[in-house]
């Protein structure tokens, strides 16, 4: 089955998820051997960072104090049966962690080490052709918020949006959204993690964020980052999540990303079949 093809506003992609964790060790063990992603091999190769590739998109780990995003991160990895054989591989050694997981109807629900939830589907029409991928980011957020952060996205970034039931969505790249579903439930304070984005209108999303003194940080000619997402009218603020904004100038921009085929093993390699696609043909 042939998906839609996606509408994309200004935000072309969402490229990373940023969150700290205390241990790179068992960060491997999770990331790479339990969940079968590959660790970048050009960038962020020592002790005090990795970084994951997801397809197209990537997990900053680096190292410190664990955050843990407000919600959870949806994945897109091929062979539920294959995922679920790694997962059962790396109980043990992680049984004095947060780590579980579990089978949902359509997804496996997995804990990190560290407490961050991810939800692991197979390759669906939904997802377009994606086999492996980041498709959206979901945050829990206050009950009434929704409408006003759909809006922000649409003003300020040009962007899809929409509210309906107490759930924002947002288009952040073909089949990539970042999702807030309101809560009754107590939201804890925000910790610093982070996600990233690139846009096409770099100027006039810094400009029309520089209104409401919304910047927090300038990085230079390619990146700026902002935190607080606020109700355009009355200027309050209706969550906290810093987002890493880029230019399409950005030298990082559209970076080809190495993603192996995690069933591959010495055993029963097959030769020209390490690489893993990120895409099928539609």
């Amino acid at each position: 089955m042939q998906a839609d093809t996606p509408i994309v506003g200004n935000i072309v992609s969402l490229e990373h998820v940023n969150i700290r964790v205390p241990d790179q060790l068992l960060a491997t063990l999770f990331y790479v051997t339990g969940l079968g992603l590959t660790r970048d091999p050009y960038l962020m190769t020592g002790l005090n960072n990795m970084w994951i590739n997801i397809g197209r998109s990537q997990f900053h780990l680096p190292t410190g104090d664990p955050q843990i995003l407000r919600g959870h991160v949806g994945l897109v990895i091929p062979d539920r049966r294959a995922l679920l054989r790694r997962l059962a591989g790396i109980q043990t050694r992680l049984k004095d962690t947060r780590f579980t997981f579990r089978e949902q109807a359509d997804h496996i629900e997995v804990m990190s080490p560290w407490g961050n939830l991810l939800r692991c589907f197979e390759p669906e029409p939904r997802f377009g052709a994606t086999r492996l991928g980041l498709p959206y980011v979901e945050f829990d957020v206050p009950v009434g918020s929704a409408a006003g952060i759909a809006r922000f996205y649409q003003e300020i970034f040009a962007t899809p949006a929409s509210a309906a039931e107490g759930t924002a969505r947002v288009t952040v790249g073909p089949h990539q959204s970042l999702i807030f579903r309101e809560t009754d439930q107590y939201v804890p304070d925000y910790d610093g993690h982070h996600v990233q984005v690139y846009v096409r209108d770099f100027a006039g999303v810094r400009e029309r964020l520089g209104r409401f003194a919304l910047v927090s940080e300038d990085n230079g000619p390619h990146q700026y980052r902002f935190l607080d997402i606020i109700d355009l009218d009355q200027r309050r603020n209706l969550f906290t999540v810093e987002h890493e904004i880029r230019s399409l100038t950005h030298p990082l921009h559209a970076r080809p990303l190495v993603n192996r085929n995690p069933a591959q093993t010495n055993l029963d390699y097959v030769p020209g079949a390490d690489a893993l696609a990120a895409e099928t043909l539609a």
